[in-house]
């Protein structure tokens, strides 16, 4: 893990939601990647936050982050 994804990690919100794109920058995939690893189990699936809003808990992100 470079610096700069350790200085982001550090900067999550310790509870809450975070989008797609930053989950994208920490894990460091594409986002067909990403989509195609929810659909196999190995990423956590979105969770609906509003309407037309999908986020990630910062939790489930932080864990797999560690798991890598």
């Amino acid at each position: 893990m470079s610096e700069n994804e350790e200085l982001i990690i550090e900067e999550l919100p310790k509870s809450g939601y975070i989008r797609l794109p930053e989950v994208l920058k920490l894990l460091g995939i594409s986002r067909s990647t990403f989509y195609a690893g929810i659909k196999s189990g190995k990423y956590p699936a979105p969770v609906r936050i509003g309407k037309r809003i999908s986020g990630w808990r910062v939790e489930e992100i932080r864990k797999l982050n560690k798991n890598l």
